[in-house]
Parts: structure tokens; C-alpha cells; sequence
């Protein structure tokens, strides 16, 4: 705003400018006042500008690569007294940002499958009893998500029971072949009490493994129902359940 009615002042003046603009005139003088001599400025803002120049000084010593943390750590060192979240702020202020290691993993594929099972929950991931849900329904909740290692990163699958907040069946491997979730699915038909063989729902996303025909076959044989629902919502309640597993 400031800008603009430098630009424009000599054509319409400042305080016309000002009543149509959220601004008012003093502020606008009192910007261009500081603009003038920086002495007048705040004390925190003219630390700021003496700390950019600290921090662009070693963000391109250390060859453009230190994010925040090492940034502050290294002006730490140096005697430099100031916060991390001060030193984060004016980083992103400086557009500024460290080298990320490591790539990005894409765990959902999509099939590219026309007739896919229907979404049966809703996103109703609500239950009054053991392995029931919402009709008279049992529903198991199935996902796998990736976590970085020292040797790779290693993919892990879940089949969550979504009642009991238990897993009944878990993977962990290095690969995203259909033996990952296929193996977790294994463990949990293993535990299922076969005195509870009523309806029960396998909720999945749009993963290719899951829609993949030796999962979908084992499924059936298993009399178990199939549905899948949009991208994330099985991961999402997945973590939801993981957690309130680990802390009831």
C-alpha cells in the first residue's frame, strides 16, 4: 500500500488515497519517516536487518545447503545470541531454505480401474461392539505408509480393526508389491475369531495394490466385503486408530 501511493500520490494526493485504502495518513508518514532514517525504527526491526545479514552471511558460507537448525547452531557458535524461531522467520523473510535429503515417496497409486468396489463406510468409521459398525457391520480398516531408515525407507502395512483399536495384521518390507498388504491381510484373517463371520467390510483406498486381483480374490475367498474410498481416508483413519491405540 505504502508503494502504491508513492505512486500515485502526485496524481490524487495522500489523504484521498488513504480514504479508499485500509490505511490511514499517519501511518503512511510514519512508514515513509522510518524509510528516511532506519535510526527511528523499532529496536526489533533494526536487529532484524543486522541478523539477516548474519544469517545470508553463513547460509552462503556453508554453500546454500543449512536450513534453520544449523544455521542457528552455527551462529550459536559464533556468539551470536538469537532465537530459533527468530532465525526461522527471517529465513523464510530471505526465501531462504535448506537442502532436503532423501525423495519423495508416492505410496498410493491409483488403479486405473473402471468398475472399483463401492465406498460401503462413508467415512463412518464408528463402531458399538467388537468388529461392529454402523448397520450391523464389522469393519477392518487397511493402509501402509512409508518411514525413512539409515538402509532405505521401509514400508509398513496395517489392518486395524476399528472398534477394538487393535491391529489384527501388520507387514513390513522394503518393497510395494501386493505381497506387503497381502501378507498383513493374511495375519489378520489368521486372528479372526471364526465364531464372527457375519458381515465384514475390508475399507481400502484407491492403492493399486489393494484393487490388485490376487488381494481382491483372497478377499472374496475369505467372505470378506470389499470397499474403497477416496485417496487418504483409510490412512487418515488408520493413524486416527493407531493413535488412540497407543494412548487410550
Amino acid at each position: 500500500m505504502v508503494r502504491f501511493i508513492d505512486d500515485h500520490r502526485a496524481l490524487y494526493g495522500v489523504e484521498p488515497i488513504c480514504a479508499v485504502l485500509p490505511i490511514a495518513p499517519s501511518t503512511y508518514h510514519a512508514h515513509k519517516v522510518r524509510q528516511a532514517d532506519p535510526a527511528r525504527r523499532s529496536v526489533r526491526a533494526q536487529r532484524d536487518e543486522r541478523l539477516r545479514g548474519e544469517i545470508q552471511r553463513v547460509w552462503d558460507t556453508n554453500f546454500q545447503v543449512y536450513g534453520a537448525q544449523k544455521v542457528w547452531r552455527q551462529l550459536d557458535r559464533e556468539g551470536v545470541v538469537v532465537a530459533r524461531c527468530t532465525v526461522e522467520r527471517l529465513m523464510r523473510t530471505l526465501g531462504l531454505c535448506g537442502a532436503v535429503r532423501g525423495r519423495r515417496v508416492k505410496t498410493t497409486v491409483p488403479a486405473d480401474v473402471a468398475d472399483r468396489p463401492q465406498d460401503l463406510v462413508q467415512r463412518n468409521f464408528t463402531a458399538v461392539r467388537p468388529n461392529l459398525a454402523m448397520e450391523h457391520r464389522r469393519i477392518w480398516v487397511s493402509d501402509f505408509m512409508y518411514v525413512a531408515t539409515w538402509r532405505g525407507f521401509v514400508y509398513v502395512a496395517f489392518v486395524i480393526d476399528v472398534f477394538s483399536r487393535r491391529i489384527v495384521g501388520w507387514r513390513v518390507s522394503s518393497s510395494l508389491k501386493s505381497d506387503l498388504v497381502l501378507d498383513a491381510l493374511e495375519q489378520a484373517i489368521y486372528e479372526r475369531d471364526d465364531a464372527e463371520r457375519d458381515r465384514l467390510i475390508h475399507h481400502s483406498d484407491r492403492g493399486v495394490q489393494y484393487l490388485s486381483i490376487r488381494y481382491t480374490e483372497r478377499l472374496s475367498e475369505a467372505g470378506i466385503e470389499p470397499s474403497v474410498g477416496s485417496r487418504g481416508d483409510s490412512l487418515a483413519e488408520v493413524l486416527r486408530q493407531t493413535m488412540r491405540w497407543l494412548n487410550p
